[in-house]
């Protein structure tokens, strides 16, 4: 090379004794390749320090590399709960094994719906993981329309027509109470999850199934929908005390509305888990650090991201078809019960 030319792919497989249409294979990660012609390309990129432009790369196989983790909800909502950060951590690191970059966009209002709508018109990326799904939420219709890849954590329903990677929120739920009602409570109540979500149905869901399970009276006094925040958890456990004072435990849907019980059962002086005992769902790092430690359902979150971005990168890149899996989930006993 002489001057200040940036090599080009042409550059770089005459170096490399190889076609272009080589080169383009081996940086965008095609299988394609044999591993000879691979270990010379990459030599002769090293030899030149190429750097490939992503515009062109674009151009020649109708993709950008990037992948949005769309989140329809606030930074403080991001910030707050474990759930996201560690779907996050699943996510980007399956993305870093595929080269892909990854652009997190929060929707909060119109107008950063309008953006995301200009990025997927404008195809600026291949395609999009979907978090938080409520089912009157117009995103998923929106993108499946578009015809651009998309993959929800969690479902909208059980006839969901899109690619999805879910829990098993029923059979966790059902377990967390199966473990109340086996430890001899027999008044035990539930702080959902949004009921306009799939995920706070489930869990409620397996609340019923539980007391059906052992024949005991499933009483919807016992039952108060939550949001999923500390303050929506103890909100819902005042109210549920107020209605049944008599109550011996609390299924909470999730870590941080079980932090906001003990918080509230802390406050009137009931003992935890004497008087009442708490479950949560998800084992998050919060769940270890209450007091008392919290029992609560494990779902595996960063795994969860993790399969998403997976999906998508077989989706995008290799044309596969829509997947819909539901990962395990398991309970985990500690002091609060």
């Amino acid at each position: 090379m002489t001057g200040n030319r940036r090599p080009t792919i042409k550059t770089v497989a005459a170096r490399a004794g190889v076609g272009r249409t080589t080169v383009s294979r081996v940086v965008n990660g095609s299988e394609l390749v044999s591993a000879d012609a691979r270990a010379r390309v990459l030599a002769a990129i090293k030899e030149l320090n190429y750097v490939p432009n992503s515009v062109a790369r674009g151009l020649v196989t109708n993709r950008t590399n990037a992948v949005a983790l769309v989140i329809p909800e606030s930074e403080s909502r991001l910030g707050s709960e474990p759930f996201f950060a560690a779907l996050i951590r699943g996510v980007s690191g399956a993305l870093a094994e595929s080269r892909t970059q990854l652009q997190l966009m929060l929707v909060r209002d119109q107008a950063e719906r309008d953006q995301l709508t200009e990025s997927v018109a404008t195809r600026r990326v291949d395609g999009v993981l979907l978090v938080s799904v409520h089912s009157e939420d117009r995103l998923p219709g929106m993108l499946e329309e578009m015809g651009l890849p998309t993959v929800l954590a969690g479902r909208r329903d059980a006839g969901e027509r899109l690619s999805y990677v879910n829990s098993d929120n029923v059979g966790g739920a059902t377990a967390a109470v199966r473990h109340l009602l086996d430890s001899g409570r027999r008044r035990i109540a539930t702080i959902t999850g949004p009921l306009d979500m799939d995920v706070g149905r489930s869990r409620l869901a397996g609340w019923r199934a539980a007391h059906g399970e052992a024949r005991v009276p499933a009483r919807e006094l016992l039952v108060e929908a939550g949001d999923f925040t500390e303050e929506g958890g103890g909100r819902a456990m005042r109210l549920l005390l107020e209605r049944a004072p008599d109550l011996d435990a609390v299924f909470a849907a999730s870590d941080l509305m079980a932090v906001g019980a003990l918080a509230e059962l802390r406050r009137q002086k009931r003992r935890v888990p004497g008087d009442v005992a708490v479950v949560g769902f998800e084992d998050s790092v919060l769940a270890r650090h209450t007091n008392p430690p919290l029992t609560t359902v494990r779902q595996p979150v960063e795994e969860l991201g993790r399969t998403m971005a997976r999906i998508l990168t077989d989706i995008t890149r290799h044309g596969a078809s829509r997947q819909q899996m539901t990962l395990p989930t398991e309970l985990v006993v500690r002091e609060s019960s």
